[in-house]
């Protein structure tokens, strides 16, 4: 019994949405393709999920459970910034990965700035209406949020670094999936470097390289990425 008290089972069951596919979530919790493999055979043993058309959570309560375990250890330690891309996927709500984040995501972690160990806020899309309810998501796991801007004074004077900074919208999100995390297209993610490009220049040639994307390369006036 105790066995299914893990980490990794508990991220499995956490990060599942109808349908994913074991590599989707391994992909999300940043796990290997047999580990999770291996774990999501032995919870289907004691009905905890099942595989048809893909993975399905068909014990809620297990569910939940998980979650409050989660939320609990949250508040008792910071989390990590690869765990920082793991936890949205734990809300059970529709987002995309934009602005730094999208172009991160994009060149596959290959490219990162204006982040650091004193403030690394995570940029996300959101649902308007879903906007108090991540609100409430990221306050049960004691990790600031905010709205609409990067505003790294919340966690100033803190030994935290992370937080999110999310942007609601009232347009439908369909993301495009890269190494299991939603992110914004990549010709919206193109346009957001080309109005930064001083900032973005090497990713622009990451991008152009690996998706065959014809931009042109030139040296631009500086303007701060936002």
């Amino acid at each position: 019994m105790m066995d299914f008290v893990d980490s990794t089972a508990a991220k499995i069951v956490l990060a599942a949405r109808d349908g994913d596919s074991i590599r989707r979530v391994s992909q999300k919790i940043d796990g290997t393709y047999s580990w999770v493999y291996n774990w999501v055979e032995r919870m289907e043993t004691i009905d905890v999920v099942e595989r048809t058309d893909g993975i399905r959570v068909t014990a809620p309560e297990v569910r939940d459970g998980y979650a409050r375990l989660m939320e609990t250890i949250a508040r008792q330690t910071s989390p990590s910034v690869d765990e920082a891309y793991i936890i949205p996927h734990f809300a059970e709500m529709d987002f995309a990965y934009t602005k730094i984040d999208a172009v991160y995501v994009w060149t596959h972690g290959g490219y990162q700035i204006a982040r650091g160990g004193d403030a690394y806020p995570v940029f996300m899309q959101i649902n308007d209406a879903d906007t108090e309810q991540w609100r409430s998501f990221f306050d049960r796991y004691d990790i600031p949020s905010v709205i609409g801007e990067r505003d790294d004074t919340v966690v100033e004077d803190t030994d935290d670094s992370v937080y999110y900074s999310v942007y609601p919208t009232t347009n439908p999100i369909d993301p495009e999936w890269v190494d299991g995390n939603p992110v914004i297209s990549l010709s919206e993610t193109i346009e957001y470097m080309q109005e930064y490009r001083w900032n973005f220049e090497p990713a622009l040639e990451m991008v152009a390289d690996e998706y065959n994307v014809d931009i042109d390369v030139d040296s631009p006036d500086y303007v701060p990425a936002q």
